[in-house]
C-alpha cells in the first residue's frame, strides 16, 4: 500500500445468512462504528466521515471515502507528575519522575526539557511532542475489533475455523475484505485474513471473484455477483416491483415486512400467485396476518381496501419460467389460510359472553388477581365514566365486560396481534350492539404513536377505562416505569389516556378519573394509592406531548405548573399564553407576577394572603388605584374564563400593567404597620389569583 494517499476504504465481511431481522441494525451499527472509528484515530480527511452502508442477507460491507493511509501527527501536551512527586526537598529529580518518562517512551529526557506550570491545584512537569499518526493497517484493524465486538448481535453463534479454533459472531464468517483503493489492507477479523475475494448470489452467479477496488465493488456485485449490495436501493427495488405487479390494486405492505424481505434477497423478484376465493370469508385480517407472519407475502386489496385472492411474494431467484416457484408458495399458503379458516369457524360456535368466565383460570399479575378480576374492574371503571360523559351505561359496561374475551378464542391464541379485531368480528356475530363490538376494537387504541383513537363513545369510555386500570394496578404495585424500563407500556397507556382526552375534547377531571379507577382495588391489599404519583407522571408525559406539537418550555410550564384537572382546554390555554406573549405589556406583567409569587410566598406563613382588602386603609394612591382597577377588570376576566375565551382573559389583563408597575414604584408592601402590610398583601393576593387564572405567566419571564 502507498504511504500518504487518500482514497476510498471498503470493509466486506461475508457470513453465513443473517438473521433477517437484525440485519438493518448490524449494518448500521458495522458502517457506523468502522467510519467513526477510523475518524477517531485521524484517518479520515474529512470534517464527518462519508460512508456508504451496504447489507444483504450474506454479507456486512462499508465504503469510507477520503480514508488516508496515514493519520497526521499530533502536537501532544501531556502531564508528567506533580513537582512535589518529581522532585526531592533539594530540587533533586526522584525515581518516579525516570519511571514516567520512560514509560512515555522518554527516558533519557532532562528537567530543562519539560515545562512546568500550574495543573489548577499545584505545580507540576508537563511534556510537549509530536506524535507520529497511525497507519490505516493499525487504525482498521483496531476499528474492526472494536467494531465487532459492538455489534448488536441479538445471538451470539460459537463456530469452529476450519484450523480448529473456536469463533463466536453472529454467523460464521467466511471472507473479509479491506481495500484501501484498490490495495489491500493487511488486517483480520474473526480468524480471516483479508483479501479482495467475494462471492456473488448462490444461484445466479458463478461464484467467487476479485474485487478490483473500492470504487467498483457495487458495481462488480451487481454485474458479476448478481446481488443489488445497498441495503436500501435493494428495498426501494422490491416497492417498485411490488407497486407495478399489483397494477390497480393495493399492495399491503407494512415496512417491518418490507425490510424483512429485504433482508432475505440478493437479487429481488416479485411474482403473482393466487389462493381460493373461499377463503375470503374469513375475516381478512386474519388471512392478511397469516400470510404476512407465516410467509413473509404481500397481499393485495381493491381500492375500497376489500382482500382479494391474489398475492405477491419476493423471490431470490430470476427466472423465465417461474411456474414452479408460483405453484410452490400456493401450495405452502393453502394450509395456513385453511387453519385460519377452522379457527374462525371453531371460534364463532362459542359465544363471547360465555368466555368472560373463564377468565377466572388466566392469571393478570399475581397481586392484581385473575384476568377476570381485571375485567370486572374495567367494567366498573366504564360505568363510573359513562354518566361523566352523558354516555349510554348499558353499552359501557358491556362493552368493557367483553373487551378481553377473545384472548381465549383460538385466533387470537395463534396471532395474538388481532386481540380486539377478533373481538369485533365475533361480537358482531354473536348479536351484540355495534358500539360494543367497536369497543372490542377500539380500546386498545391508541396502540402506538400516531395510531387513531376510538371512534365511538363506547369505544372511547372502555379505552379510558383499560387504560386508566392498567396505570392504577400496576404502579399501584410499585412497578412504576424506571429508566428505560417500562415492561407494561405505562408510557404508552398514560399517553394514550392524555390523546383521548385532549383530541377528543372531553371536559373530565382526571384526578376524578384516577380516584374512581383507585377505588375498583378496594379488594386488592397489595396495591397503594399511587394517584399524586400517577398524575404527576401524567402532567410530564403531557409536557413532552405538548413539546412535539411546538410549543415552548416557558408556555407549557406556564399551563402544567398550575396543574390542572382537565386536559381538554390545555391547547385553548396555550395559545392564549402564546398570543399574549406577544402583548407590550406581557414582559412587565410576567416580571411582576414573578416579584408578587415571591412576595406571596414569603408572607404566606402569616397567614396574611387570604383576607379581604380593607379599602379605608389604601392610603396610598397608587394602591387605590390598582385596588379599582383590579375591581373593574375582574368581571371582565371571570366572564372571558366561564366562555373558555382565554386569549380574551389575558387580553383584559394587559390593562393592569400600568397601574402594577406605579404600585410597586410608589408603595411599600412591607409596612411596619401590620394592618396596613396585611392589606396589601390582600391586596397582592387577589391580584395575583386573577393574573394565574389561565396560567402562571410569571413563567414567561426571562
Amino acid at each position: 500500500m502507498t504511504d500518504h494517499i487518500t482514497a476510498s476504504l471498503l470493509v466486506e465481511l461475508l457470513t453465513e445468512e443473517l438473521p433477517p431481522k437484525a440485519l438493518a441494525r448490524l449494518s448500521d451499527a458495522f458502517s457506523q462504528g468502522i467510519a467513526e472509528r477510523l475518524a477517531s484515530r485521524g484517518l479520515i480527511d474529512a470534517t464527518a466521515p462519508a460512508a456508504e452502508a451496504f447489507a444483504t442477507p450474506r454479507r456486512l460491507a462499508v465504503i469510507v471515502h477520503n480514508v488516508r493511509s496515514v493519520a497526521p501527527s499530533r502536537e501532544i501536551r501531556e502531564k508528567v507528575l506533580p513537582v512535589s512527586v518529581a522532585l526531592n526537598a533539594q530540587g533533586e529529580p526522584m525515581p518516579p519522575l525516570a519511571k514516567k518518562l520512560a514509560a512515555l517512551g522518554f527516558p533519557d529526557l532532562g528537567i530543562d526539557q519539560l515545562e512546568r506550570a500550574s495543573d489548577g491545584k499545584a505545580e507540576a512537569f508537563f511534556l510537549s511532542y509530536t506524535a507520529p499518526g497511525a497507519t490505516l493497517a493499525e487504525g482498521l484493524q483496531a476499528a474492526l475489533d472494536e467494531t465487532l465486538a459492538k455489534l448488536p448481535i441479538p445471538k451470539v453463534m460459537k463456530y469452529q475455523r476450519p484450523n480448529g479454533d473456536d469463533v463466536q459472531f453472529v454467523r460464521p464468517a467466511h471472507k473479509l475484505i479491506a481495500l484501501h483503493g484498490d490495495a489491500v489492507v493487511p488486517v483480520s477479523a474473526l480468524g480471516i485474513t483479508a483479501g479482495r475475494e467475494t462471492t456473488g448470489h448462490r444461484f445466479l452467479s458463478k461464484g467467487a471473484f476479485d474485487v478490483t477496488s473500492a470504487s467498483t465493488y457495487a458495481r462488480q456485485l451487481l454485474d458479476e455477483g448478481r446481488v443489488v449490495a445497498s441495503y436500501t436501493d435493494r428495498r426501494e427495488q422490491i416497492r417498485t416491483a411490488l407497486l407495478a405487479k399489483a397494477g390497480n390494486d393495493q399492495v399491503v405492505m407494512p415496512e417491518a415486512l418490507l425490510d424483512e424481505v429485504n433482508s432475505l434477497v440478493e437479487w429481488p423478484v416479485v411474482y403473482e400467485c393466487a389462493f381460493d376465493d373461499a377463503f375470503l370469508a374469513v375475516p381478512q385480517e386474519c388471512l392478511i396476518l397469516t400470510m404476512q407472519t407465516n410467509q413473509k407475502y404481500f397481499a393485495l386489496t381493491d381500492a375500497s381496501g376489500k382482500l382479494r385472492s391474489r398475492f405477491l411474494i419476493v423471490s431470490n431467484i430470476a427466472t423465465d419460467t417461474p411456474r414452479e416457484i408460483v405453484e410452490g408458495n400456493e401450495r405452502v399458503v393453502r394450509p395456513r389460510l385453511a387453519d385460519a379458516k377452522f379457527f374462525f369457524e371453531q371460534d364463532k360456535k362459542k359465544k363471547l359472553a360465555d368466555r368472560v368466565p373463564l377468565l377466572a383460570n388466566v392469571v393478570y399479575h399475581n397481586k392484581l388477581g385473575s384476568q377476570l378480576e381485571r375485567v370486572l374492574r374495567i367494567e366498573s371503571i366504564a360505568a363510573a365514566i359513562a354518566p361523566l360523559m352523558h354516555a349510554d351505561l348499558a353499552l359501557a359496561k358491556r362493552g368493557a365486560f367483553l373487551a378481553k374475551a377473545d384472548q381465549l378464542t383460538d385466533m387470537v391464541g395463534e396471532f395474538p396481534e388481532l386481540q380486539g379485531t377478533m373481538g369485533r368480528y365475533y361480537a358482531l356475530h354473536d348479536g351484540e350492539p355495534a358500539d360494543v363490538a367497536q369497543a372490542c376494537a377500539e380500546h386498545y387504541q391508541p396502540r402506538f404513536a400516531g395510531d387513531t383513537l376510538p371512534t365511538t363513545q363506547t369505544g372511547t369510555i372502555v379505552a379510558l377505562a383499560d387504560k386508566l386500570e392498567t396505570l392504577t394496578g400496576i404502579w399501584g404495585i410499585g412497578l412504576a416505569p424506571t429508566g428505560e424500563k417500562d415492561p407494561f407500556a405505562l408510557r404508552r397507556h398514560a399517553l394514550g389516556v392524555l390523546r383521548i382526552l385532549l383530541e377528543q375534547g372531553l371536559p373530565l377531571d382526571i384526578r376524578q378519573l384516577l380516584k374512581l379507577t383507585y377505588a375498583q382495588f378496594a379488594t386488592q391489599p397489595h396495591v397503594e394509592d399511587s394517584v399524586d404519583a400517577i398524575y404527576a407522571f401524567l402532567l410530564d408525559r403531557l409536557r413532552g406531548l405538548l413539546r412535539d406539537r411546538g410549543y415552548t418550555a416557558n408556555e407549557i410550564e406556564a399551563v402544567v405548573s398550575q396543574q390542572p384537572a382537565r386536559i381538554d382546554d390545555i391547547v385553548a390555554r396555550l395559545d392564549a399564553v402564546r398570543a399574549f406573549a406577544t402583548l407590550p405589556e406581557a414582559d412587565a406583567l410576567a416580571a411582576a407576577n414573578k416579584r408578587i409569587s415571591n412576595i406571596l410566598k414569603k408572607s404566606d406563613g402569616a397567614g396574611t394572603t387570604t383576607l379581604a382588602v380593607d379599602a379605608a386603609l389604601l392610603g396610598e394612591a397608587a394602591e387605590r388605584d390598582l385596588f379599582d382597577k383590579l375591581a373593574s377588570v375582574t368581571p371582565v376576566v371571570q366572564t372571558q374564563l366561564a366562555a373558555r375565551e382565554y386569549a380574551g382573559a389575558l387580553t383584559a389583563l394587559a390593562s393592569l400593567r400600568t397601574p402594577v408597575d406605579t404600585f410597586f414604584n410608589d408603595v411599600m408592601v412591607n409596612a411596619e404597620d401590620p394592618g396596613l402590610r396585611a392589606n396589601r398583601l390582600a391586596l397582592l393576593s387577589q391580584l395575583h389569583a386573577q393574573m394565574n387564572c389561565v396560567a402562571d405567566i410569571s413563567k414567561l419571564a426571562a
